[in-house]
């Protein structure tokens, strides 16, 4: 008999259908692999290789800085997607289960190591089965986890993840690790090496005041900084300051500004954060909106309302394509939300791919997924009209697996190729 434990980082899922059988995909690091496949596997044992990101000749060079430091949520994903969600008392089977990494930070960093850069992660786990199981799952996928702060004691954060298969939602029940970081565990000289040689800073918020930190730090050193505004958090306010680049949930810029539409939001918050460059709200199917600020200095002499140009611009949109798209402005205008005044920028509307009902299988992590995409869009130089479609593409690829990171997309995968050429 086959014990899963003995391979750290791996994970299982477990499939039933019509007959007795069941089906066992066993979801393994690539650098373990050659340590069981040689041996007898069970018939109904599948190996799924997770491998470390292969660059194809075909494929155009890799981003000059490559290096990237991200700080937030690591933990331990416990998935099962159930026919419906149960009501109380039930007790139910589930039709699949899996067991892997997740958190948003460390999904984040997943994705952009398969896509080619060199992300490192800062966090904290516990030295117990389940941490020791993460970190080995990074780092076969690319992740530097010489960062991480490991707990002698106490637990890994962990989470237990519900999937309806028939609404295709997900119910999530968090519990945090313990003892929870603190900036003392990370020491001055490994913020400074972390930071050493990047191109690139990213935060979830979770670990607020360590990601201040670095924060600071990367302004000091003129590295960018992009924050992932998920929901209000404490201590978000203070990093949205810093931020060079937000990425929003679809209901925050509304909570965050108290604007009555998201357009006018977009506006408030580039003209209450001066030194952000561009501001994304994911919309789930339906897209996303991305504000870009305008760098020159010169006049704009046309004014727009925003709510009325993304009207025009969502016109334009043709509803017929299934790929992710981009509608933008045609040029830099004053875009005016109301009495809030005004800023200059374009705006540009992504859509999001058609994935066909049969092929959705989960949206746990299409956000993180999504944060993946414009990472290495970011690195890569990308204009919006490529960013947008190709981190769509990317969170789209995710949403056809369970859970967080078994579909996020290797750089090699042919869907990506228009982009990254």
């Amino acid at each position: 008999m086959i014990s899963l434990t003995t391979f750290p980082g791996a994970t299982t899922s477990t499939s039933t259908s019509t007959s007795t059988s069941t089906s066992y995909n066993f979801v393994a690091p690539a650098a373990l692999l050659p340590s069981f496949t040689s041996g007898i596997l069970p018939r109904n044992l599948r190996v799924v290789m997770s491998s470390s990101t292969e660059v194809s000749p075909s494929l155009p060079p890799l981003p000059d800085n490559r290096i990237i430091l991200g700080c937030g949520g690591l933990g331990l994903d416990y998935l099962a997607t159930v026919a419906a969600f149960p009501k109380p008392d039930d007790k139910i089977r589930s039709i699949s289960s899996l067991v892997q990494g997740g958190g948003n930070a460390g999904n984040a960093l997943t994705g952009a190591a398969r896509l080619g850069l060199a992300p490192r992660l800062i966090s904290k786990v516990a030295d117990d089965a389940q941490g020791r199981s993460l970190l080995a799952e990074l780092e076969a996928d690319g992740v530097d986890t010489s960062y991480i702060v490991v707990s002698k004691e106490g637990n890994t954060p962990f989470t237990y993840v519900i999937v309806d298969d028939q609404t295709k939602t997900r119910t999530c029940i968090h519990t945090p690790g313990y003892p929870p970081m603190v900036p003392d565990d990370l020491s001055q000289s490994s913020m400074l090496a972390a930071l050493d040689g990047a191109s690139l800073v990213y935060s979830d918020v979770r670990l607020h005041e360590t990601a201040l930190l670095i924060a600071k730090e990367a302004t000091n050193r003129k590295v960018p900084i992009l924050i992932d505004s998920e929901r209000k958090r404490e201590g978000l306010d203070e990093l949205l300051n810093l931020a060079t680049y937000v990425v929003c949930s679809q209901k925050f810029p509304q909570e965050w500004t108290g604007a009555s539409s998201i357009p006018t939001a977009l506006v408030s918050m580039l003209l209450r954060l001066p030194d952000v460059k561009f501001v994304i709200v994911t919309q789930g199917e339906e897209g996303c909106i991305m504000l870009e600020r305008s760098l020159t200095d010169y006049q704009v002499s046309e004014e727009v309302d925003v709510d009325d140009l993304l009207l025009s611009l969502k016109k334009k949109i043709n509803t017929t394509n299934l790929n992710p798209t981009c509608v933008s402005s045609e040029s830099v205008m004053k875009l005016r939300a109301g009495a809030m005044g005004a800023v200059n920028g374009m705006l540009h509307v992504g859509t999001a791919e058609k994935v066909p009902p049969p092929e959705l299988i989960d949206t746990t992590g299409a956000g993180d997924a999504f944060i993946g995409g414009i990472l290495y869009a970011v690195c890569a130089n990308m204009p919006p009209g490529k960013m947008l479609p190709f981190a769509a593409q990317v969170a789209a690829a995710g949403c056809r697996a369970l859970g967080a990171r078994t579909g996020l997309p290797h750089r090699t995968d042919p869907h990506l190729a228009h982009y990254l050429q």
